[in-house]
């Protein structure tokens, strides 16, 4: 539910992109432009590699491995790269610092009621978990693997599509850009 109320939460989002103009954004060829593009990508690799370990477990196995084993909340933790990524391909440093922030806020409470329900399921072995693992923000030192995972692909497939959401975004970026630089749209504030 959370997650729709910030899709939702965005759909004001193109009109404010119009009519503005990020400060790093030049023509299309900005550092912010590029390393946007990768922090999305990332995110789309990330959750695919999160969901590879939980897909279809969740809520009857307390996954530990893999990108468990590093953040409890890696789906999280990707996800807010990717939106860090699209406010950085847009060209505003701040825009992206902003976004993430919204997001992480809105997706730390829901790790926190998640965490009370897994609390519930699994007891001690997740209050274990839970005491070497953190919430959102990764610690590789952690890293442990599984020799062999079993995956739903219905998860993936539905990650990949929620992943290709961040990829259309960027489509959508470059078209309203194209927009914005056509003169059809008046810029009413610049953003850095």
């Amino acid at each position: 539910m959370r997650i729709r109320l910030l899709q939702f939460g965005f759909l004001p989002f193109p009109v404010l992109f119009m009519t503005m103009d990020p400060a790093f954004s030049q023509d299309g060829s900005s550092w912010t432009e590029y390393l946007g593009a990768c922090l999305v990508l990332l995110c789309v690799a990330g959750r695919a590699w999160s969901i590879l370990y939980i897909g279809g477990k969740k809520n009857r196995e307390l996954v530990t491995a893999g990108p468990y084993s590093i953040t409890r909340n890696p789906l999280y933790f990707f996800s807010m790269i990717g939106v860090f990524g699209i406010g950085l391909f847009i060209g505003s440093v701040a825009l992206a610092v902003g976004l993430a922030a919204v997001v992480y806020l809105v997706l730390a409470i829901t790790a926190q009621k998640e965490a009370a329900h897994l609390e519930s399921l699994f007891g001690q072995q997740f209050r274990d978990y839970a005491h070497q693992t953190p919430n959102f923000w990764p610690k590789p030192s952690l890293y442990r693997d599984v020799d062999e995972v079993t995956f739903s692909p219905k998860a993936l497939r539905s990650t990949l599509r929620d992943g290709l959401l961040f990829i259309a975004a960027l489509l959508v970026i470059e078209i309203l850009e194209e927009i914005r630089h056509s003169d059809l749209v008046p810029v009413f504030f610049s953003v850095i």
